[in-house]
């Protein structure tokens, strides 16, 4: 008798502005076709997936699938980086999909992506952890932070968000007068102290749908990539961030690029940060690499960011 693998797919209904929910009928027509042993739940709350996917791990199930976007996936992945006898994967259902990117994978998916997604080509991925947060794309402080946090109506770990008009002027109103913070940071290295208006680190390349503010990350090299810009004016700010979405920002001289496996970085006072696309505010920060921490599904024929050598 066969010996099938037992799957489970962590659906988050709301992601992509309810895309997550249209999606379920493929799911479940695709699950039957295939013959899968498999069953799917819906999340229901915030940190909902990272509850589903612990089950799911104790079930015994060796395929556990994130159905959403970013913090999807991030929740699902929590509980098993480290699980060397479980496979993950994402079928894209967000908005942004930034971390979808890494996998090769487009944002929705048509027949042949099914086909390839359930060929289960898989590899082994680095992720990253901040004051005890995993991140699988990056994290960042700074400005975009900022907006993030300028977006919430009440600042705090978990917050409600505002309508796409409201971020767009947040937006406006942090690239004019966004304050850099004076930051020291320690690396193996170098040590510096700088005033920053961006700190990104990541595994990932693409963030906020079209800013490549890590073009040269390798999602299983070993290292974190990090982009650390210094303070800039009026003028310098709009020079830089026009030229993210092409990843050429990093040749400027006010871009600070390079890569690492461990980070500590202080700053004054308590200042926002984003894990993922999550919004949370700390004053230091201890950054570390988890090598090869996560067993996922991705697609060698696209563009994803692996070196399959390594």
């Amino acid at each position: 008798m066969e010996n099938k693998e037992k799957w489970c797919f962590i659906v988050n209904p709301t992601a992509g502005g309810g895309f997550g929910k249209t999606i379920l009928p493929e799911l479940e027509k695709q699950v039957v076709s295939r013959s899968l042993d498999a069953e799917i739940v819906l999340t229901e709350k915030h940190d909902h997936a990272v509850e589903l996917s612990k089950q799911s791990l104790d079930r015994g199930c060796s395929r556990i699938i994130a159905v959403g976007g970013d913090g999807t996936m991030n929740e699902v992945a929590r509980p098993l980086i480290g699980q060397d006898q479980v496979t993950t994967g994402l079928i894209p259902a967000g908005t942004g999909n930034d971390f979808n990117q890494i996998l090769g994978f487009p944002d929705r998916f048509e027949a042949a992506h099914w086909d390839t997604f359930f060929e289960q080509n898989s590899i082994k991925m680095d992720a990253g952890e901040v004051n005890g947060l995993y991140f699988l794309n990056g994290m960042g402080l700074g400005f975009d932070a900022q907006v993030a946090a300028e977006n919430y109506v009440e600042p705090g770990e978990v917050a409600k968000g505002q309508g796409k008009g409201k971020y767009l002027w947040h937006i406006i109103k942090t690239l004019l007068f966004y304050k850099e913070c004076r930051v020291t940071i320690k690396s193996r290295e170098k040590e510096q102290e700088t005033d920053c208006f961006i700190n990104t680190i990541s595994v990932g390349r693409r963030f906020a749908g079209s800013f490549f503010l890590t073009p040269e990350a390798i999602a299983n090299d070993g290292l974190l990539d990090v982009c650390m810009i210094r303070k800039l004016n009026l003028l310098q700010r709009f020079k830089i961030l026009s030229m993210v979405p092409k990843g050429t920002h990093i040749t400027d001289k006010k871009v600070d690029y390079y890569q690492t496996d461990k980070l500590s970085i202080d700053f004054e006072k308590k200042v926002p940060f984003h894990v993922d696309g999550e919004l949370y505010f700390d004053t230091k920060f201890e950054v570390k690499l988890l090598p090869s921490s996560l067993n996922i599904i991705y697609n060698p024929g696209g563009d994803h960011f692996f070196n399959e050598k390594a």
